[in-house]
């Protein structure tokens, strides 16, 4: 067995209370790991080119709704 599976399995055997608490846990730990995630992101500019693409977007739907009346 893996680290993996050996926690899945000891997982499959927490009464309904601990495993309340270790879903909390993980959503917590999840969270924090993908914000930190971005946060390393847009520290490095690795976002820069996804927002100027996202704000491009955005501007070429205002211009076309202003100019559809």
């Amino acid at each position: 067995m893996t680290t993996v599976e050996d926690i899945q399995e000891a997982i499959t055997q927490f009464p309904a209370w601990e495993l309340a608490r270790f879903r909390e846990w993980f959503e917590a730990f999840d969270a924090e790991s993908f914000d930190a995630a971005i946060e390393r992101d847009a520290q490095s500019r690795q976002l820069d080119a996804v927002a100027e693409e996202a704000i491009a977007a955005y501007r070429a739907r205002t211009v076309l709704k202003a100019g559809s009346k």
